[in-house]
């Protein structure tokens, strides 16, 4: 997972906050209805908003802090395992970029 080729997966620009971030990713698997998808993500430093959806990620490597709007601080590393729920609005200020295998359940 830490050297997967990705493709890029272009933000938009209203989630930029600061910085040139760039994100790519990968899906690994999704089941026949769509409703669980399993990947790869990163992205590089700068800040960003976001609405979640289900998902549990564990971190391959870089660091990022993740603010959960009227929730948490989570500060991730390598090894960390996260999970966000479906409509948290989050700000990520991502330190070294950031890889993650994820699951989402939509």
């Amino acid at each position: 997972m830490a050297d997967a080729d990705l493709e890029p997966e272009p933000l938009d620009p209203s989630q930029i906050v600061s910085g040139e971030p760039v994100v790519t990713g990968k899906v690994l698997w999704e089941s026949p209805d769509g409703r669980q998808i399993r990947g790869i993500w990163q992205i590089t430093p700068g800040v960003v908003t976001d609405t979640e959806a289900n998902e549990l990620f564990v971190v391959v490597s870089g660091r990022a802090t993740i603010e959960v709007e009227g929730g948490s601080v989570l500060e991730v590393g390598p090894g960390d395992a996260c999970v966000l729920r479906e409509g948290d609005r989050t700000q990520w200020t991502v330190h070294e970029t950031l890889r993650k295998a994820y699951h989402i359940s939509l």
